[in-house]
């Protein structure tokens, strides 16, 4: 069974349903073709090699001669996890129907690579309160000790201190498939998912 599909954040909007605003992520699914095929007896797992067409491309048929030149052709090439019954039928340079696996209703959960704010102090970063603000404190924003008198007053690992925020891989689980739009190959799922506009995101049915 496949274990999820990819897919690229267009951007977020709202539905109306029965006079309820729900806010919504628009996802689409759509344009992805099989590259490569690996399976357990030469590669040690079954999978797809897919990849994500180009605009310029989406119109043009598949010539194999593409997989020499993968990043004029492809914006993004990843592999999908599944089973063996499910590649004896699919061939490289077949497109990949991933819209058919998502129905209204259905819980999922969205992986993807959260948006970078550059570098970020402490308050930003990881929500400090700061000191208090009364009776002379100088400290203003700043992260108060970072170290005691052991070994020489190292710091030790893992201590909360400014740096590059965002860029994470982030995960947002049991999202709820508000509609799906066939002819556009989207997907909306209720929420927010991690990234900005254009960034690629993996969907995969939510498990207890």
């Amino acid at each position: 069974m496949i274990n999820g599909v990819w897919g690229i954040k267009v951007g977020m909007t709202q539905l109306f349903v029965d006079g309820v605003v729900k806010p919504v992520t628009a996802i689409d699914v759509g344009h992805w073709v099989i590259t490569d095929i690996k399976n357990k007896d030469r590669n040690g797992y079954n999978a797809m090699q897919v990849g994500c067409l180009r605009k310029r491309y989406r119109s043009v048929d598949f010539n194999l001669a593409w997989l020499k030149h993968t990043k004029k052709f492809f914006l993004y090439t990843r592999e999908i996890r599944c089973s063996a019954e499910e590649l004896q039928n699919v061939k490289i340079g077949n497109s990949v129907s991933l819209l058919e696996r998502f129905a209204v209703g259905n819980k999922v959960d969205v992986m993807g690579v959260s948006k970078g704010v550059g570098f970020a102090g402490v308050y930003k970063r990881h929500g400090f309160g700061g000191a208090a603000k009364t009776h002379g404190s100088m400290m203003g924003r700043r992260p108060g000790s970072i170290g005691f008198t052991r070994s020489s007053g190292e710091i030790m690992r893992g201590q909360m201190m400014a740096g590059h925020a965002g860029c994470d891989r982030v995960s947002i689980k049991n999202l709820e498939v508000a509609t799906v739009i066939t002819e556009d190959n989207i997907v909306m799922v209720k929420g927010s998912v991690p990234g900005k506009s254009g960034s690629l995101v993996f969907v995969k049915k939510h498990r207890l």
